[in-house]
């Protein structure tokens, strides 16, 4: 399953309130027209396809990613989904339906952070038991699309003689839907190292990222890793604009529109309980508004939240750059976004991809 190639992903927000992050605050913002416009740009402009962020409170991701997917013809969609909102041979029995019906196009996030879990029914314990439930997810979702007839007895999940159809064929290397993971505690980077195909970072620093990809490499042969090699991706905001003066300019007039909105539309990571990547990322600016070469950590001190913490910020030849210094590490799946989202797909597959792929 592994990719010998970089894969360039972009992000839709999937949120029920306009002006995400400065997005344009349209009326119809999260209609499936505006979404589907949205994915066919992915498609004409270069991008494989999109994460598409989950959480209570939000539209459903996984009937998103499947509308989108309806009304595209190569569009992937990275649908973001919690252990505990979805029962894992249910959640394998839609994925592996989306999955054909879309000929192969489907891509997971498994996301294990904090959410309103009472509001959905949903409860759990401590970290160390939220980690080994996402684990069994994963075995179990993996076993489900593998293997025929699955007998499983976890602590968390059981199932009995459970076939999956349709069956997931394997498409040019891909046995099934890459289940890529983020985390940055020790529980979440064990999960990553034994179950997790891609292990998603945010924009923390070369060093940082450098150091963070040998530890999983070193847990990976530690926990006797039973699955291809674990790949990395970035999770990132890129502002890209014709000169590097002008990048930073608008870079500097969104932390000041931020600043003087208390970070209005831009926070959808929650302070209330900080996760241990989140915290990385807000640490950064103590050591300086411009790490590496424009790696920017004000936006966090305003309110940006996850990706929207660090931004890499300037020409398309300087954050090309940028990008090529983390493949070198190891990263191959990089997922960008910026703002206003539908102009920045077409500017930034414009601009900055032709260099990526060059």
């Amino acid at each position: 399953m592994s990719s010998t190639h970089p894969e360039f992903l972009w992000y839709i927000p999937n949120q029920v309130y306009a002006g995400h992050r400065g997005d344009e605050a349209v009326p119809d913002h999260n209609s499936l027209d505006t979404l589907a416009s949205h994915a066919k740009a992915l498609e004409e402009h270069g991008w494989q396809g999109a994460l598409i962020g989950t959480g209570w409170g939000r539209p459903d991701t996984f009937t998103v990613g499947a509308a989108l997917a309806a009304r595209t013809s190569r569009f992937e969609p990275l649908v973001a989904i919690r252990p505990g909102y979805w029962q894992p041979a249910q959640f394998a029995s839609a994925a592996a339906t989306l999955d054909h019906l879309s000929g192969g196009r489907l891509r997971i996030n498994i996301v294990s952070g904090q959410d309103k879990l009472a509001a959905y029914g949903d409860s759990e314990g401590d970290q160390a038991h939220r980690y080994a439930r996402t684990r069994e997810f994963m075995q179990l979702v993996r076993k489900l699309w593998t293997e025929e007839n699955v007998t499983y007895k976890g602590e968390h999940f059981q199932v009995t003689d459970s076939t999956v159809v349709p069956r997931i064929p394997p498409r040019e290397g891909r046995r099934h839907p890459r289940l890529y993971f983020g985390g940055a505690s020790p529980a979440a980077e064990r999960v990553a190292a034994a179950e997790a195909d891609v292990q998603l970072f945010w924009g923390e620093p070369l060093a940082d990222v450098q150091a963070r990809i040998e530890r999983l490499r070193s847990l990976a042969r530690e926990l006797g890793r039973e699955h291809a090699p674990l790949e990395f991706g970035l999770r990132i905001t890129t502002v890209v604009r014709e000169t590097s003066a002008q990048a930073w300019a608008d870079a500097e007039a969104k932390v000041a529109k931020m600043a003087a909105t208390q970070g209005a539309g831009w926070n959808d990571h929650g302070r209330t309980f900080v996760a241990v990547g989140q915290q990385r990322l807000l640490d950064l600016q103590a050591r300086g508004d411009v790490l590496d070469d424009n790696l920017y950590t004000a936006p966090g001190r305003f309110g940006g939240g996850g990706a929207g913490t660090t931004w890499l910020v300037g020409s398309a030849q300087e954050v090309a750059s940028s990008l090529r210094k983390y493949q070198a590490l190891g990263i191959r799946h990089f997922i960008l976004s910026d703002t206003p989202y539908l102009q920045e797909i077409e500017r930034q597959g414009r601009t900055l991809l032709p260099l990526l792929r060059g």
